[in-house]
């Protein structure tokens, strides 16, 4: 099954690609590996905002993170043409909006590592990084970046 027959087979569709607000790329590609910025937690009338866990929990961090990444899914396709032009997931770089005695970040950003595993299964395994930030934009819950390797 591809990674898009995946992503239709869990009922999940890619949105539009939002256009960067400001002096940046929503992806950067260097030789073999596409450096994709990081995505909010916002679809639609779907987002989710505030601290964990005081604010959002973090069940609904965890889905903030899967969202986050269904975002970076779409930034992919747009940039590729086609999600199997990813050889591998080589990393991702979770961030919550944390409370101060919160550190339970790892647990919010396997939402985005899941997903991938999901989706693209043994390539879509990365190395990570889950830290608390103090604040994101819009107040949103998780930022989610990630680095893929492209096919040759």
């Amino acid at each position: 099954m591809t990674p898009e027959e995946k992503l239709a087979s869990l009922c999940l569709e890619l949105p539009e690609v939002a256009t960067p607000l400001g002096s940046y790329l929503n992806a950067s590609r260097s030789g073999n590996l596409l450096h994709i910025s990081g995505g909010l937690p916002i679809m639609g009338d779907e987002k989710y905002l505030g601290k964990v866990p005081t604010q959002c929990s973090v069940e609904d961090a965890n889905k903030a993170a899967r969202l986050a990444v269904i975002t970076r899914l779409a930034v992919i396709k747009s940039e590729l043409g086609s999600l199997d032009q990813v050889a591998r997931v080589v990393s991702v770089s979770g961030f919550v909006n944390a409370a101060p005695d919160f550190t339970d970040h790892p647990q919010v950003v396997n939402g985005a590592s899941d997903l991938l595993v999901e989706v693209f299964g043994e390539i879509g395994k990365h190395s990570r990084t889950a830290v608390g930030c103090s604040s994101l934009p819009l107040g949103v819950a998780v930022e989610v970046s990630l680095v893929v390797e492209v096919k040759s």
